[in-house]
């Protein structure tokens, strides 16, 4: 009997929502942390998702997969942090097949980081894939791509200068520092967290500012021991911090906490501050801003704030695009091979399985049924069908994805 029931039909989609569009906020409230990956991973599992990994940064929560629909992985954004659907459908993107391979090439080298260049997110996307892949998350497709990013990545950071000069997150923080706060060698200097960004910022204080001053504190203080010993800096216990905010003439807070840390009813100021807040989700209350003296500045600002640097950047943006899609096409190339082959294969059993058929209907009702005649003329004509729908499916012009669909469709079958 024929299996008339129409096959699902997957799509390769990259869901998700950037510094873009959404501001520093909003994006806090989608981000989600490694036990909230975790279980999106293990809720994928569960119903059904074949493929897909998943990312969030500070400027960016994305997951690339495989899907029916986008609403499954939308879903699981939303399902594992404190974002809404409503919320995703204001400043989310959605990109699916070629695009969303086009969008996955463009953030891992960094033509889409929120400053150009920053390759920072390629080691993030590849600690992804091995996170799905050690759940039984990652396919051959999804290695094949994500090795492709790679390659690309490394080849744009040795081949071009795009990634050339010191910008980032937190040297933009020093650059604002040292132009808007007076005599700063000589000022207070506190640091509140010691992750990456923290680290980072905190040596380039030190480089900059020859400032003798800079206090850490970190909630687990052997990290903060362990930078300041470097550095030759001073370490505060974590429960000291309401009193070293009050002697502080700068602050700079980069924890990853999931909510305020730092709010006006634990300020008791005598002096102007300046604080600025490198977290996502924000670190420090707006409510600060309410006392007078409080100058309250946020990632995003620093992000927006562009150099020479920067825009020397951007002349390297078309040998970048060059290299992305060398690179690209030879996925594509190996991607549209594997991709219709099952279908051919399955063409093939399906019109083999109406050849028997019918060779077995007509021996019945034909006296002197030459089947072994029929069996070669039907087996030739067989060939020339699928070898023609194939040569539809590797012509440049061609948009695999919906050819494979109407061939799954029209014929009943399903590629394994």
């Amino acid at each position: 009997m024929e299996n008339n029931n129409v096959p699902k039909h997957l799509y390769f989609y990259s869901v998700g929502l950037s510094y873009k569009k959404a501001d520093a906020e909003v994006r806090g409230q989608f981000s989600l942390d490694a036990v909230a990956k975790t279980r999106l991973l293990e809720q994928a599992k569960t119903e059904g998702i074949e493929s897909l990994i998943v990312t969030s940064t500070c400027n960016r929560t994305e997951i690339y997969g495989f899907a029916e629909h986008p609403f499954q992985l939308i879903k699981l954004i939303c399902d594992n942090s404190n974002g809404s659907v409503d919320a995703f459908q204001k400043v989310g993107f959605v990109y699916k097949n070629q695009e969303a391979i086009n969008h996955l090439f463009r953030v891992g080298t960094g033509l889409d980081s929120q400053i150009l260049g920053d390759f920072e997110i390629i080691s993030q996307i590849k600690t992804s894939f091995t996170h799905s892949k050690s759940m039984g998350l990652a396919n051959t497709f999804m290695e094949r791509l994500v090795n492709a990013v790679i390659q690309a990545s490394k080849k744009i950071k040795n081949e071009t200068e795009i990634s050339s000069g010191a910008t980032s997150v937190s040297f933009a923080s020093v650059q604002y520092i040292m132009k808007n706060v007076e005599d700063i060698g000589n000022k207070n200097i506190l640091l509140f967290g010691t992750g990456k960004i923290g680290r980072n910022t905190c040596e380039n204080l030190v480089k900059h500012t020859k400032n003798e001053h800079i206090t850490l504190i970190n909630r687990t203080k052997d990290k903060a021991e362990k930078l300041a010993g470097k550095l030759n800096l001073i370490v505060k216990d974590y429960s000291e911090l309401h009193l070293e905010l009050q002697k502080a003439d700068v602050v700079v807070v980069a924890t990853g906490a999931q909510n305020p840390t730092v709010d006006k009813a634990i300020l008791n100021l005598k002096k102007p501050l300046l604080i600025l807040d490198l977290s996502i989700p924000k670190n420090v209350h707006e409510n600060v801003e309410e006392l007078e003296g409080v100058t309250l500045i946020h990632m995003d600002y620093l992000s927006q704030l562009t150099d020479e640097t920067l825009e020397n950047r951007k002349l390297h943006i078309p040998a970048a695009e060059a290299i992305i899609e060398e690179i690209k096409e030879e996925f594509v190339v190996w991607m549209k091979g594997r991709k219709f082959a099952p279908t051919i294969n399955a063409l093939k059993e399906k019109l083999n399985a109406i050849k028997d058929s019918e060779l077995n209907f007509q021996s019945k009702k034909i006296t002197d049924f030459n089947e072994a005649q029929a069996e070669i003329i039907s087996n030739r004509i067989i060939q020339k069908i699928t070898t023609h729908f194939a040569n539809h499916l590797k012509d440049d012009d061609t948009m695999v994805d919906e050819s494979i669909e109407w061939i799954e469709k029209v014929f009943k079958i399903k590629a394994s």
